[in-house]
């Protein structure tokens, strides 16, 4: 479940009658509970409460009480030893009157009527997995508005399924636009007298709802017409009392679909809500989910929070506009070319979805604007910040309807708190009728025309606010010759997912400049598009992106085409989460990346500390790895450049299966313990080896066949081999066929194998390195180092080596992928001393002693990142500290600070590929 839909839940719950003792398990399933662990609960099978409630461990600690003894129970929950010895986060008191909730991690309380806890919903997000930063919990009203527009605009469809249908769907997205505006404007005084939008539709429609719709239409008709043309035009006088909007908010059709009477009680029931708690920084996104269709979802659509959102813009510009603000100090005259420098600044998001990221930037410069007015006594002065500096480009009709509403909103909110609710009312109605949000595909459309750098001199005025011209460079900027930052989050789609309609728009981006451009990420177009618009016009910009962009192969495709253009790595984010409102949903992992053609800019790079916090480092270069640097390609290479021995595939098998055999088909064979012993031995893939499954293989040298094929099972399985490879097409398997009784590489060792799996999960910490005797063999799904000293098990299983592979390597799908040429023999290591080598062997020793103590758990029990046991995790990270001392002589901050040691060893390392060979062959023999 997510947000909205637990929304719907714990209010249809506060609706019904209370029902004490029903209440907890209505409560937890509305959480997203399944009815299993609801069954458990009321068996008591997990249900440990001590006062008579119900607790579900980790969770919550609820009790139903007399009347009056809310605040009482409360606090036993508290002192409860259930509750303690439990961990139970929330504890959750109610009488059916009042209602009470604590969080006793962070201390904060609930206290209200039973009757409006739904209001605090968000506070209790966590039960369903979803993390409630503030900005989400204080998201409370915009989530319930979107669950009841949701529930009233299902009910539309039902009763006027012509409204649904893709001719009509976007009529129907204006009416809910219309109605959202009129939500707000009766709760903020727009319109004269609280609810009066809501209390005439109460007062004038019928109860049986069969002209709900003629009256919305006239209110719509009342708003488009000016006062002195409403006597000739027919308004009626119940209607009057509406302001003039605006003809191109409620131009055009006022055609209304149906109403039911449950879609009649919907409306009046949103029109309850107190829309003065509307929150236009993440409402857009919130209510574009109503009329949201899968095709959204899958390009890239995602819940943006604030703080994620000014990870972007506050290193884009805000950070220094609030410098020079500090700088300023009380300077009139430096506070005023603050000032004017603002009104000049032009802010355009290319893939603006319902305009979180311009809402944002508008919000953050008034604030700073604001202040400037303050400190030289003009408190009341009108914004001189132009909407229409706000430009955006959104595939999608009703978000970029949104999106232009969510900026009205914005820019009334402010002018109610930085200059007084009279002063905002005035200067509000009727709305400018200019469109500044362009509906259409950004890959496809000339930026220049639509965020000039320079103005041109022409209004265009459009007959419909939602009708928007692609023509767009004709609305002139209001203050023109400033800078434009280009900010947003595109859809990403990797190369895997992409239409023939994606790859289309890429090709027309990137054809002639690569012939690698189908293996690039959707996002990338919006890289190239803003470098190619950076060189006709000074502009900085910043995209939430994957962070595939930055890693592996996509590096040496798309980088130096951005490099080419003069543009360079100003800022950026390294991989984090960034979270959806989904329950139980990690989020996808991305980096913020910043590209400017400025050399005088500050390059500054944030990252993820070990502990968690974010830290910043200034940097002369960030290159393309988002590692502090000089820019460089890392490319594959033969051998090792580092003092390393040689990591080679294992065995290609090229045998349909017939040389390997389960355990079961292995005693089919019927074969003497003696023969068994020299013909049949262990075999390995990535998946057997990581989890542990038991796989065997025929492993038959020359001079055992005569002997071997003297068992049916054998010969029968020789001889199938021999037929698949001399029917294949591929004539190095017709070759192989002469020797059916063996592997295409027959590579073993004599006393042990370090194996590597060539593809591992991302959500483990370490790579699954392990070792085999000699008794095993590996298959090409594997990397493998035969015989080589222990050390090197160590070095492999290090952060220091993930990170370098995360970054090198790359990903395929949500898997590390691993390379010998690219992952193992470019890593940069320092050299290493006798002691150094002794040192890094005990760490291995000591891995390998704590996977064995934990017998017969497998490397994929083991590695789970939740549940990995503790002393196999301490054995970890005493090995990274030994390695990293090596490295700098104390452990590392974070995997930045790793990159950047790792890209420094590795310009030096290929710098002087004599000393390095050198350096290997000492290595090599140790």
């Amino acid at each position: 479940m997510n947000a909205v839909e637990i929304e719907e839940a714990i209010s249809a719950l506060a609706e019904q009658p209370f029902n004490g003792g029903e209440f907890p398990f209505a409560f937890l399933q509305a959480f997203g509970n399944k009815e299993t662990t609801i069954k458990k609960l009321r068996a008591g099978a997990s249900n440990s409460s001590d006062l008579g409630g119900v607790l579900q461990r980790s969770h919550i600690h609820i009790a139903v009480c007399a009347p009056g003894a809310v605040t009482k129970t409360l606090a036993a929950l508290k002192a409860s030893p259930a509750t303690a010895k439990a961990k139970a986060r929330f504890i959750l008191a109610t009488d059916g009157a009042d209602f009470e909730a604590e969080d006793l991690d962070t201390g904060e309380t609930v206290a209200c009527a039973y009757a409006d806890f739904p209001d605090h919903f968000g506070f209790f997000l966590p039960l369903a997995g979803i993390t409630t930063i503030k900005q989400v919990r204080d998201s409370s009203f915009d989530m319930r508005a979107t669950s009841r527009m949701n529930r009233l605009y299902v009910e539309l469809l039902r009763d006027n399924p012509d409204w649904g249908a893709a001719e009509r769907r976007r009529d129907m997205n204006h009416f809910m636009a219309r109605l959202i505006f009129c939500f707000f404007a009766e709760d903020t005084d727009i319109f004269s007298g609280k609810d009066l939008f809501t209390d005439t539709i109460a007062r004038m429609s019928e109860r049986d709802s069969s002209n709900t719709h003629g009256v919305i239409g006239e209110l719509f008709r009342a708003m488009n017409t000016k006062r002195e043309a409403r006597a000739s035009a027919g308004i009626p006088r119940w209607a009057d009392a509406f302001p003039y909007v605006n003809g191109e908010l409620f131009s055009g059709s006022v055609d209304t679909p149906r109403f039911s009477k449950i879609a009649r009680s919907y409306l009046l029931h949103i029109g309850s809500l107190d829309w003065t708690k509307i929150n236009p920084d993440i409402f857009g996104s919130m209510i574009q989910a109503v009329a949201e269709d899968e095709e959204r979802g899958a390009l890239g659509m995602h819940y943006t929070s604030v703080p994620n959102i000014l990870k972007v813009l506050n290193p884009l510009f805000l950070d220094d506009l609030r410098a020079r603000l500090a700088e300023a100090d009380d300077n009139p005259r430096k506070l005023l070319n603050l000032r004017n420098r603002m009104a000049k600044i032009r802010v355009f998001d290319p893939a603006c979805g319902s305009g979180n990221f311009l809402v944002i930037a508008y919000k953050a410069m008034r604030e700073i604007e604001a202040e400037i007015n303050r400190r030289r006594g003009e408190a009341d002065r009108r914004s001189e910040i132009p909407l229409t500096n706000f430009r955006g480009v959104e595939l999608r009709d009703f978000p970029a309807e949104v999106a232009r509403l969510a900026l009205i909103i914005a820019e009334f909110q402010c002018d109610v708190l930085y200059r007084g609710q009279k002063e905002a009312l005035q200067d509000f109605l009727p709305l400018d009728a200019q469109n500044w949000i362009t509906c259409g595909n950004a890959l496809r459309l000339d930026w220049l025309s639509i965020c000039p750098p320079t103005g041109t001199g022409v209004k265009l005025h459009g007959d419909d606010l939602f009708n928007t011209p692609l023509d767009q460079a004709q609305i002139d900027f209001e203050n023109e010759g400033g800078e434009t930052y280009i900010c947003g989050n595109p859809p990403y789609l990797g190369s895997t997912w992409q239409s023939d309609h994606h790859k289309s728009e890429l090709k027309a981006i990137f054809d002639g400049r690569t012939k690698s451009w189908k293996s690039l990420d959707y996002v990338s177009g919006w890289f190239m598009k803003a470098a190619d618009y950076g060189t006709q016009t000074s502009a900085t910009a910043a995209f939430v992106s994957t962070n595939s962009v930055c890693q592996g192969q996509q590096v040496p495709i798309l980088w130096p085409l951005i490099f080419n253009t003069g543009h360079e790595i100003a800022f950026a984010h390294t991989s984090f989460k960034w979270a959806n409102l989904a329950s139980h949903n990690a989020g996808v992992t991305v980096a913020i990346i910043g590209i400017s053609n400025d050399p005088a800019r500050v390059r500054r790079l944030f990252s993820i500390g070990d502990d968690g916090n974010t830290v910043e480092k200034q940097t002369e270069n960030i290159n393309a790895y988002l590692a502090p640097g000089r820019d460089i390609i890392v490319n594959k290479a033969s051998k090792p450049a580092a003092p390393l021995p040689k990591m080679i595939f294992g065995n290609k098998v090229v045998d349909g299966g017939h040389l390997r055999l389960s355990r079961q088909e292995l005693g089919v064979l019927d074969l003497p313990a003696e023969l068994s012993s020299r013909i049949i031995r262990r075999i390995y893939g990535s998946s057997d080896f990581i989890r542990g499954e038991e796989v065997y293989c025929l492993w038959i040298e020359d001079s055992d066949l005569a002997e071997a094929r003297k068992y049916p099972g054998v010969a029968k399985r020789i001889d199938a081999v021999r037929q698949l490879r001399l029917s294949s097409r591929d004539a190095s398997a017709n070759q192989m066929a002469s020797r059916a009784h063996q592997f295409r590489e027959m590579r073993s060792a004599k006393h042990h194998t370090i194996v590597l799996p060539r593809i591992t999960s991302e959500s483990r910490e370490f790579l699954p390195v392990g070792l085999i005797d000699d008794a095993g063999v590996i298959s090409s799904q594997n990397f493998g180092l035969f015989d080589e000293p222990l050390w090197v098990l160590s070095i492999i299983s290090s952060r220091l080596h993930i990170a370098w592979i995360a970054a090198v390597c790359g990903r395929l799908e949500l898997r590390f992928m691993y390379s010998n040429t690219l992952c193992w023999n470019t890593f940069p290591i320092p050299s290493l001393t006798e002691k150094n080598k002794a040192d890094l062997s005990r760490c291995a020793e000591d891995i390998l002693l704590a996977r064995e103590a934990h017998f017969p758990a497998t490397i994929a029990d083991l590695y789970d990142a939740e549940s990995m046991p503790a002393d196999l995790r301490a054995a970890h990270d005493r090995n990274d500290e030994v390695l990293e001392r090596i490295y700098i002589g104390r452990r590392f901050r974070n995997d930045t600070e790793r990159l950047e040691k790792l890209f420094d060893l590795y310009t030096k390392m290929i710098a002087s590929p004599g000393t390095a060979a050198k350096k290997k062959k000492a290595g090599a023999s140790a």
